[in-house]
């Protein structure tokens, strides 16, 4: 809220060639309470002048030797870059008021000077000029909030996702009814868990337990990224991926392939360096998933369908230390890799299935 104490306090710069202009400016703002009056008769300092000052009200007389008010007005606007000239011109010419205007400059003048019309007139200047500035802070920190807003949504949401969703006041006010949901007919997910982290945790604190989560899958986020795997979302301590959405790729499998075999010497550096000795298991299976956004306030981007499912029992019935995946995996991977096969195994859900082992690269 402007009040008149802000306005006194305004900084006002005088430009006219004559002292005698000047003197008596300066006399009429002191006397009607201004508190910070400078003035130059130098219409070339002008600009520095503001660049080092940034006043509140710049009176500009329009008719110099040298330099006039139109070119000061020129130089001032590579300072104000949001167009804003906080200019009150001073002229005896009335063809060049509606110039001035024109150029810039937010109001004028007239000579010769009337008290009434130079008081009401910076007044009424730097009341505009105040709320100009307050208004230009709220909009910085509006602006600066939406972008941590943004980067908050890509931090929990895939690019393209969190780009249908920018923007949208709906999402803001907890009112978004848009469904986001897709089909992808190739795609390639991955299932992690650290085994027995359950019975690790018992035996440290909370903060060396969520150090040590924090380390490994974030070791994990770097390998998805490096690979252009979309993370899907950590539950405790296992960790999902996919590979082929939202944005599809023709070698989904592959890239899967490579991250479940960087995991698993990631996990070996992190003992090294931890002197823990942590194992995870991986499975992953390969195929059509459906893909959306659930949630109003804290979006989740997910996955659903028998791929999904699959890949997690590869996770859960696997081995210590081992990527286990399924036939079609295999298939998809053809010589590039070396398998093992484990052979046909009870899977929940889908009885008997032949399951391999990702053992490395052929390469």
């Amino acid at each position: 809220m402007i009040n008149l104490a802000d306005i006194l306090h305004g900084k006002i710069l005088i430009v006219d060639d004559l002292q005698a202009n000047i003197l008596l400016l300066s006399r009429m703002l002191v006397s009607a309470g201004y508190t910070s009056v400078a003035s130059t008769s130098k219409p070339v300092e002008v600009c520095e002048l503001h660049r080092n000052n940034r006043y509140d009200l710049i009176l500009l007389d329009l008719q110099m030797p040298g330099m006039d008010g139109f070119q000061v007005m020129e130089g001032l606007k590579e300072i104000e870059t949001d167009g804003y000239l906080p200019v009150l011109v001073i002229t005896a010419q009335p063809d060049h008021k509606l110039r001035a205007l024109h150029a810039g400059a937010r109001d004028f003048v007239s000579k010769p000077f009337d008290l009434a019309e130079v008081l009401a007139r910076v007044h009424n200047m730097l009341e505009v000029r105040l709320l100009h500035l307050e208004m230009k802070q709220l909009y910085d920190q509006v602006v600066a909030e939406q972008k941590v807003s943004e980067r908050l949504l890509l931090n929990v949401l895939p690019h393209s996702i969190a780009e249908r969703l920018k923007g949208r006041p709906e999402v803001i006010a907890d009112s978004f009814t848009e469904v986001i949901a897709d089909r992808f007919d190739e795609v390639t997910v991955l299932f992690a868990d650290i085994v027995e982290f359950t019975q690790f945790s018992e035996g440290i604190s909370p903060e060396i337990l969520v150090d040590v989560l924090n380390d490994i899958f974030t070791r994990f986020d770097c390998i998805a990224d490096n690979h252009g795997i979309e993370k899907i979302k950590t539950i405790g301590d296992a960790y999902m991926a996919a590979a082929g959405l939202p944005v599809p790729v023709a070698d989904h499998t592959v890239r899967v392939a490579n991250m479940a075999l960087d995991m698993l010497e990631a996990i070996d550096r992190f003992n090294e360096q931890s002197r823990y000795q942590l194992r995870v298991r991986i499975g992953i299976d390969t195929g059509a998933v459906v893909a959306g956004v659930i949630g109003k306030r804290k979006f989740l981007y997910d996955l659903w369908g028998n791929v999904v499912n699959t890949a997690s029992r590869m996770e859960s019935q696997g081995v210590s230390g081992r990527i286990q995946v399924t036939d079609s995996v295999r298939q998809r991977l053809g010589a590039s890799f070396l398998f093992e096969e484990r052979g046909a195994i009870h899977i929940k859900g889908k009885g008997e299935m032949n399951t391999w082992f990702l053992n490395s690269r052929t390469g």
